[in-house]
């Protein structure tokens, strides 16, 4: 099944015959698609919707045989390889399963075998800059945990936020940003060590407060922008309650 899209592609980009939109393209100008359909995918996932989770995994399919057409016209590697390197990949990090190891090795044992070599040894290698700037903190710190650099518990990452506020109110002007961004990054470790998916929590808020919000502008209809801050106070109080 998978040769036909694979031909649907060769065929959209083709430079005679094909779509202009699509042999226009690059992998630049169709990295916002590819991470728009992951989070599309999220989405459906999220809505426990499998019907759009199908469609939406064959969107995001498509994006890997778009960037491996690409890929191909260019000379630099086609679709068969991208394969072949995700199996060698799971096979090389499952030795117990598919070699003859007698248990699991460890998983930054692995890691480090698969950075041997390369120009960037750092435990923190691969780590996307291109990730939203809650999952690459996500993986940042696990990382650095991996090899050591870590809080033992919650608690020293709990007093870390609050030391983060503190700074946040006492940074001048032009050091605010960055003292926020330092308590975005301690908040995220704080997540985590409580055992908690930043990135799911921050959509579940982001999920609660469009409910409320659109729950006030149903109860006060089309005088809600004219509402005085305090009555618009009273009637998010009033929504909270239910």
């Amino acid at each position: 099944m998978i040769e036909r899209l694979v031909a649907i592609m060769a065929r959209l980009r083709d430079p005679v015959n094909g779509c202009e939109w699509d042999v226009a393209q690059t992998w630049a100008t169709i990295v916002p698609y590819t991470i728009e359909e992951a989070y599309e995918v999220a989405d459906a996932i999220a809505r426990d919707d499998a019907g759009d989770v199908k469609d939406e995994l064959g969107d995001l399919l498509l994006q890997v045989v778009f960037h491996s057409r690409i890929a191909e016209e260019a000379g630099a590697f086609a679709l068969a390889d991208v394969v072949a390197a995700i199996s060698d990949k799971m096979e090389r990090r499952h030795p117990h399963i598919f070699g003859d190891a007698a248990a699991s090795p460890g998983w930054e044992e692995l890691k480090a075998a698969e950075r041997h070599g390369k120009d960037d040894p750092s435990a923190l290698a691969g780590v996307a800059a291109g990730l939203p700037a809650l999952m690459r903190a996500v993986k940042l710190q696990k990382r650095a945990a991996r090899v050591g650099f870590d809080w033992p518990d919650a608690d020293g990452s709990k007093a870390k936020v609050i030391e983060e506020i503190e700074e946040v109110t006492d940074a001048p002007a032009d050091m605010v940003e960055e003292e926020v961004g330092d308590l975005l990054f301690a908040v995220v470790n704080w997540a985590r060590h409580l055992g908690i998916d930043p990135e799911a929590a921050l959509r579940a808020g982001n999920a609660k407060f469009e409910r409320r919000f659109r729950a006030m502008e149903q109860v006060a209809g089309d005088g809600f922008a004219a509402l005085s801050l305090d009555d618009k106070e009273a009637l998010w109080q009033q929504v909270k309650r239910g």
